[in-house]
Order: C-alpha cells, then structure tokens, then sequence
C-alpha cells in the first residue's frame, strides 16, 4: 500500500513539472528564432533584386508569415523581381517576387509619364502573330491600310509588348487552358509607346489594318537596345520638325 502511494506521489511530482516545466521549455523552443531573408532597403514595385537589397535576419518562428524564404535560400531571391512596393525590414516570400519584369502590372505601375500604355486590336489569328507573342516581345508593326501596300512604319519599326489580353480580359499570363485542353486567344495587344506613338496607333487602329512580327525575345538587356532605337528615331524626328517649323516661320 505504501509502495501504491509512493508511486502515486512520483507521478504527481512529475506531472507538476511537465505541465510547469518541460512543457514551457518545449513551447518556447518551439517558438525559438530561425534565420529568413528580410529587405534591407525599400524597393519599389517591379524593381530587381540584388544582394545588397537583402540581408538574413533572425525572428521568432511564431510571428513569421507563412512560406517565409529561409537563409539556406538566400541566393534564389537575387535576380529576381518585386511584385509590389517592399520596405527595409519585409520578410521575403514567393508571393512578394517575380521571376521577370515583364509582367504587366509590374510595368503598368512603374509608368512615369515619358511613355504610356495603349492596346491596339488583334483582328486575325495571323495578324497576332497565331496566338504566340508573349510579355516583352519587341515586335513590328505592319499597317495596311485601303488601296496601299503593308509596310512598316518608322515609328512602329520596334515595340515593346506589355501583354495580350483575351476577350475575358485575361492576361497572357494568366491564361490557363480549357476543359478540353484549348486556350482562348488573345483579341488585343497593349504595347509601351511614346505619346507620338500612341497617336499614330490611335490613326491605324481606326483606318488600316494591323499585323505583328515577331523581332526579339530574350533578355531583357539587348530587348532594351531595340527600344533605345526606336527612341532615338523619335527625337530625331521630332528635332527636324523643329527646325523646320523654326526655318519656316524665319523664311
């Protein structure tokens, strides 16, 4: 009998102490700090990630958000992009990042003003290029319009494509392929251009036909020489007619 109450009293002794001692000791363990990969600046939305831009921080486990990049990952988040504006001091998961800049939110809302968005129709499965132009592609624009032969315009000669949409209003993408395994085709394009450019566009848009060729894809460093052309075309034009306004009112 005595060996029962002995017993019974070791049992209690160890219960108090689980339930005051070993069990705080495993619940703060289990709330114990892990090393993740936090911003160590602010960046703006759309902006590529180099190493100086994050940092390994130690935090509590419990207050982290879910997918919190570890340290061990580290070196997969640099060269990739912000999907949103990021502060110094942000935890870095996969749903803040993108692995390009092309994607068109991430371009729509880094427009300053020196260029603008405009979507022109798709009026054909070949005039879009059969459903292949993807977000980035620097394409030419050939113009047909009533009685005159296609060409391509000087100012259309290379165009930064920011996305094609489908008529459900679905991103290239987005777009995600049917029940039977089809997708739905784009039925406009929205290209990066000057003011200039988007007046011309506005023109053929209304008057001729359009059609796209494909010119470059890759990345995005010789994509950006195709733009600077096409951008120095544009002053340079707009230089001459300058002058000639300047000549004319002095003649």
């Amino acid at each position: 009998m005595k060996n029962r109450t002995v017993i019974g009293i070791i049992c209690m002794i160890l219960a108090v102490a689980i339930t005051f001692g070993i069990a705080p000791m495993v619940s703060k363990m289990a709330e114990g700090k892990v090393d993740v990969v936090t911003f160590s600046k602010n960046l703006s939305k759309g902006a590529q990630i180099t190493e100086d831009d994050i940092t390994v921080t130690s935090l509590l486990r419990s207050g982290l958000p879910e997918g919190s990049i570890s340290a061990k990952s580290k070196a997969d988040v640099i060269g990739k992009y912000t999907n949103s504006d990021m502060y110094k001091g942000d935890v870095v998961t996969p749903s803040k990042l993108a692995n390009d800049a092309n994607a068109s939110d991430n371009i729509l809302s880094a427009l300053s003003g020196d260029k603008v968005a405009m979507s022109i129709t798709i009026k054909s499965f070949a005039g879009g290029l059969s459903g292949k132009i993807q977000n980035g592609d620097i394409v030419s624009i050939y113009v047909t319009e009533k009685d005159k032969a296609s060409t391509v315009p000087p100012e259309l000669k290379y165009v930064r494509v920011i996305t094609t949409t489908t008529s459900g209003g679905v991103d290239e993408n987005e777009v995600v392929p049917n029940e039977d395994g089809t997708f739905d085709l784009p039925t406009t394009m929205t290209v990066l251009v000057t003011v200039k450019q988007a007046e011309i566009l506005a023109d053929y848009e209304k008057n001729a036909t359009m059609h796209v060729a494909l010119v470059y894809r890759g990345n995005d460093e010789t994509a950006e020489k195709f733009i600077k052309t096409q951008d120095k075309f544009l002053k340079d034009q707009e230089k001459k007619q300058e002058k000639a306004q300047e000549d004319k009112k002095d003649a």
